[in-house]
């Protein structure tokens, strides 16, 4: 059964979480210098909420807070036990956060999410194990691991569990959270659910995003709508790939309003 453990992160803040070893891996990808995560934090303005949506154990949110003092946070996590990470880390470390025990996605109801105990990053309402081994398979070969070694760490990975979560939109949470505030950035990490957190964000809630920060997964044309959408509303997306995930769906995009740049 996963439990909560406690984690000494690089910078000396202990930190709650059901895996050390994602833990780790998930703040060495937030700390990246040239990850669009700091890029994003360099953006930040203290009179502005961030709006984190797939915030798993809050680590993103902890870097966004430090890097911006008095900056609020609302981060959306549907997972009950990484909540209760979240929540615990929110608590100890975002000063002016509050945590939401829900998904997010096009519109609001009830849907069956998969959730990954030994991959809980990798969880999510479009959840495809197949896809998540090989993309994980690619990460690891292209970080210079064996295919023993691969095939080690990637068995039972993905075995995922089926819990039923509540599905809100980014619209709703601005509304009940922050119906006047400027969204200073809105981050999602939502596992191929890209498209539906921007689909529940209404016409006049678009003008109160100054930036967003995606991993999007490239399947169906999933990148290029995603990039469409944004610049429909007024905000100028660019999009990369980090050399260790080559040849993965996986992408990142952030986009601005063209003054921000």
């Amino acid at each position: 059964m996963t439990t909560p453990q406690q984690f000494r992160l690089d910078n000396d803040r202990t930190v709650t979480c059901t895996s050390p070893a994602e833990a780790r891996m998930l703040w060495r990808e937030t700390i990246a210098a040239d990850g669009l995560y700091q890029h994003a934090a360099a953006h930040l303005r203290p009179e502005e909420i961030v709006l984190d949506i797939g915030a798993n154990i809050g680590l993103v949110t902890m870097m966004f807070a430090e890097k911006c003092p008095g900056i609020g946070v609302i981060a959306a996590e549907p997972v009950p036990m990484i909540f209760h990470c979240l929540q615990r880390n929110m608590a100890a470390h975002v000063p002016h956060g509050v945590s939401l025990r829900v998904a997010v996605g096009a519109v609001p109801g009830t849907l069956p999410f998969t959730w990954y105990p030994q991959a809980s990053a990798n969880s999510g309402l479009y959840a495809d194990r197949e896809r998540d081994d090989e993309n994980t398979r690619i990460f690891l070969r292209n970080s210079g691991l064996d295919d023993e070694s691969i095939g080690y760490i990637t068995a039972g990975l993905h075995d995922g569990e089926q819990i039923d979560v509540d599905v809100t939109t980014v619209s709703a949470v601005l509304a009940e959270h922050a119906p006047d505030a400027q969204i200073g950035l809105l981050k999602v990490d939502v596992e191929r659910a890209e498209l539906d957190v921007l689909r529940g964000i209404s016409e006049t809630d678009w003008p109160r995003i100054r930036a967003v920060v995606a991993e999007v997964h490239d399947t169906d044309g999933r990148l290029a709508q995603f990039c469409e959408l944004l610049s429909r509303h007024g905000l100028s997306p660019r999009d990369r790939q980090d050399p260790s995930l080559a040849g993965t769906e996986l992408h990142e995009v952030y986009a601005a309003r063209p003054s921000d740049y």
